[in-house]
């Protein structure tokens, strides 16, 4: 029976012809990512507002899940600070500071990110992995760490913080310096430094365990004043059960909802990307669908949104991991700890899980990709800046907004004034080319061939028609004008309208219109809009050699005089 659904639970046919020759591998992955995994995620709880041990219940079901339907072979799926942290935003003003509410507001997110993901996977909507740019990215996961640093302020210096957004935050961290305590200070900022080191150094050992074990240890033989811990875990493992869902809440939920899928996918799907063998396929429905019911699991336990981590990942490929079982290794480590691990796990000190959430946003910004960007084109710089700002102006929630209206308003801007040509023959050199591009291209007398290089729609129609007759304009014994359709794989009914206004002009002029290179799709459209019929089927040609072969056939018999020179 488990056939019929192979192809949807795609980890069950892994683990069905599972080789003994893997399990070293996995299991010492999975030990590896689990050491780095536990104070890590509850570092990310912190940050969502909850209790340290809700990472580790939000963890369990998203490790487990990921394993049995997720497409990469190594992606590690569990909290992470960027929606930790959209959670935050996203429910703080609404539980009006009651734990429970708090508790029940996060699980609600979770679950209604999950179906949202579902939904999504139901429709196919795979490309909205796509939905941001990568100058985009850039700048919306800078401005996320920021607002993630001054967030941790108070956990790391001591200075009481107050405010919403990142700007009113640091200007009440500034007014509030007087008050930091210093071995609170002095233990984050080792801790940041200790984890920065064993990054350059020794990447491959687990720097969270291994700081907060530490700092444990610290805490524990010289009891510094000022420092807190993280206080009695619960001993046992978290209820199963849906949140009441109530209508209001889900209302002022969904936004919010929206924007922790749209950040958690993409992430999601870049990350699996970024780390694929060279046999792997990343499919993004697949994705949506682990996605969706690991957020769904993190619902029943209580937890918060989930998405992926690309540097639990990357231990995972590190340390040798074979197949996603590794996960479940991971998963059981989990359970193990919250078991028999929780005197210790109560004694770690809250500076030191903010030390962990500072070196992760540090890790978050991408000083390289800023280098290139300003290198390549200073506008995608631009965009990358306006992204970042815009997180930190209107909180994480709206910024998202920001970014994908940014990512669109770049595409409209290139492709509603792209690229253009009159093409010509280069003597040597096959086909036919810009004349731009070639000063030796030649065109041929009384015929333009002319290209738009790109999908013709209502923010470019207007431009293509302009463009377009200023080229017929430059033949002054225009014959023929060929459209070279090749880049104008989609259009829409006002480009259409375009291209009708513009056969138009070019017929009553006295010459014909023609389109070459027609794919079709397009032939389809031009079919429903009736132009097709119009310009006529003679005229419609499916390569640029057949269309200038024809204008040399039909007007040989011209006088020379009307040719051109």
């Amino acid at each position: 029976m488990m056939g019929k659904y192979g192809r949807v639970i795609q980890g069950w046919a892994v683990l069905r012809g599972y080789r003994r020759a893997w399990l070293a591998g996995d299991l010492v992955a999975g030990v590896t990512v689990a050491a780095y995994l536990v104070p890590q995620v509850m570092a990310y709880a912190t940050i969502a507002g909850l209790p340290p041990v809700t990472g580790l219940w939000a963890a369990f079901p998203a490790l487990i899940v990921y394993a049995l339907l997720g497409s990469s072979r190594s992606l590690s799926m569990g909290p992470e600070a960027t929606t930790a942290l959209m959670t935050l935003v996203a429910i703080k003003p609404l539980a009006a500071g009651h734990p429970v509410q708090y508790a029940k507001l996060a699980s609600t997110l979770a679950l209604l990110t999950g179906l949202m993901a579902l939904v999504a996977w139901l429709l196919r909507l795979g490309f909205f992995a796509d939905l941001l740019s990568r100058p985009v990215l850039v700048g919306y996961m800078a401005g996320v760490a920021l607002i993630m640093i001054g967030d941790q302020l108070q956990r790391a210096t001591g200075v009481p913080v107050r405010g919403q957004v990142f700007f009113a935050q640091i200007g009440s961290f500034a007014r509030g310096l007087s008050q930091v305590k210093p071995a609170v200070l002095a233990l984050s900022l080792s801790i940041v430094a200790f984890l920065l080191l064993l990054r350059w150094r020794w990447p491959r050992l687990p720097g969270p365990l291994l700081a907060a074990l530490l700092a444990t240890a610290l805490v524990a033989a010289l009891h510094p004043g000022g420092v807190s811990v993280v206080g009695p875990v619960p001993a046992r493992l978290p209820t199963i059960g849906l949140p009441t869902l109530d209508p209001g809440v889900l209302r002022e939920l969904l936004l919010p909802a929206f924007t922790v899928l749209i950040v958690g996918f993409n992430d999601d799907v870049v990350t699996a990307r970024s780390f694929a063998d060279r046999d792997e396929t990343i499919v993004a429905n697949r994705e949506l669908l682990a996605l969706g019911i690991a957020n769904a699991g993190a619902s029943l336990v209580h937890g918060f949104p989930v998405s992926s981590s690309g540097t639990r990942t990357a231990i995972a490929i590190t340390a040798g991991r074979k197949t996603q079982a590794y996960s479940l290794a991971t998963a059981t480590s989990v359970v193990v700890v919250l078991l028999v691990a929780r005197p210790l796990l109560s004694r770690f000190p809250t500076a030191a899980l903010a030390g962990i959430v500072i070196f992760a946003a540090l890790h978050l910004i991408d000083v390289e990709a800023f280098q290139r960007l300003l290198a390549f084109r200073r506008t995608e710089l631009g965009i990358a800046v306006a992204a970042g700002l815009g997180v930190l102006a209107f909180d994480i929630l709206y910024g998202v907004l920001v970014a994908i209206a940014l990512s669109v308003a770049d595409l409209m801007v290139r492709v509603a004034r792209p690229h253009d040509a009159i093409q010509g023959i280069v003597p040597g050199l096959a086909g036919m080319h810009d004349v731009d591009d070639y000063p030796e291209a030649q065109t041929i007398p009384g015929l333009v061939v002319y290209r738009y290089d790109a999908p013709l729609f209502f923010a470019n129609a207007e431009d293509f028609r302009r463009r377009a007759l200023a080229a017929a304009d430059r033949e002054p014994t225009l014959r023929w004008f060929v459209l070279n359709v090749e880049a104008n794989v989609e259009v829409d009914f006002t480009a259409l309208e375009a291209m009708e206004a513009l056969r138009e002009d070019i017929t009553g002029r006295g010459a014909t219109f023609a389109l070459a290179r027609v794919k079709q799709d397009l032939l389809a459209r031009l079919q429903a809009f009736g132009l097709a019929g119009k310009i006529g089927p003679d005229l419609l040609f499916p390569t640029l050699p057949t269309a200038v072969q024809a204008y040399q056939d039909r007007t040989k018999d011209l006088p020379a005089a009307n040719q051109g020179p």
